[in-house]
């Protein structure tokens, strides 16, 4: 299988820029580096992207995150002292954007991360969902391998 990435570096280069802008956008509205790692995990587990799995977990620990936050993050839901009110409304929204479920009332879901999160944040959060959900699927398109960690 061809790597698309590098089969086509204009349209690859173009996706990091957009993710560089959406990483910006979380920034500018109060996102820390902790919750979008959070959301890159989450949506990597959900897709089963080896890939950014690998590459993800030691940025996700650089950002601050912990290894609980880590072992436990499949369980997000049920683990209810482990993430914050931001964190638990992001992971909420970046899987009902990752797994597509039309029975899912988008509104009630978006209204409850509103407990937590800005109309401005939602929208960052949401792009960055976007954005790994692209990610995952152009390293599953290409068979991308896990990276080696540096050790």
């Amino acid at each position: 299988r061809p790597f698309i990435d590098k089969e086509h570096p204009s349209v690859q280069k173009a996706l990091v820029k957009a993710s560089t802008a959406s990483r910006a956008a979380s920034h500018g509205v109060g996102l820390g580096d902790d919750t979008i790692e959070l959301i890159n995990m989450r949506v990597s587990q959900i897709n089963g992207c080896l890939t950014c799995l690998s590459l993800h977990a030691p940025r996700a620990r650089e950002a601050g995150v912990t290894q609980q936050q880590l072992d436990v993050l499949p369980a997000w839901r049920d683990a209810m002292t482990v993430y914050s009110g931001v964190q638990r409304a992001a992971l909420l929204i970046a899987e009902s954007l990752t797994v597509i479920d039309t029975s899912q009332d988008r509104d009630a879901i978006v209204a409850q991360a509103a407990q937590h999160l800005s109309t401005e944040q939602i929208a960052a959060v949401e792009w960055t969902a976007v954005m790994i959900n692209a990610f995952n699927r152009v390293s599953i398109a290409s068979g991308h391998p896990a990276l080696s960690q540096k050790g």
